[in-house]
């Protein structure tokens, strides 16, 4: 079982940064791949970054590429999803998630392959 509570949302100008952590509690955090995924208004949740267990390899959408970094610390439990230059299109509700299987070599976007979830935190980036 992990379970897992993410920090670290709230308000920003446009152009600003915010740093997202997802502390985990279990002891198979560390060989789990971890996920970010979103959620605005009347959106269905989508796919934002994803980490393999080992830090090796990492998956951006699009949408974010270039602009966030998704980042773990296997020794604290956390990964951390560092985002600059938001845009008001980035306001949501902000979810950690780790995959159902542990030390899978590969990433997945999909949200139903992740297993654990935290209760989200707010993004809000004002125009």
């Amino acid at each position: 079982q992990v379970q897992l509570v993410e920090s670290g949302g709230g308000l920003v100008q446009a152009g600003g940064s915010l740093r997202l952590s997802c502390a985990a509690s279990g002891r198979t955090f560390s060989s789990r791949a971890m996920g970010w995924f979103r959620q605005a208004p009347g959106k269905e949740r989508e796919f934002v970054a994803a980490i393999t267990w080992s830090g090796s390899s990492t998956n951006y959408a699009d949408s974010v590429k270039g602009r966030f970094t998704i980042s773990r610390d296997n020794a604290q439990n956390t990964v951390y999803l560092q985002m600059n230059s938001l845009k008001p299109e980035d306001t949501a509700v902000y979810y950690c998630a780790a995959d159902g299987r542990p030390l899978r070599p590969t990433l997945r976007v999909r949200s139903r392959e992740y297993d654990y979830w935290g209760q989200g935190t707010q993004v809000t980036v004002s125009s």
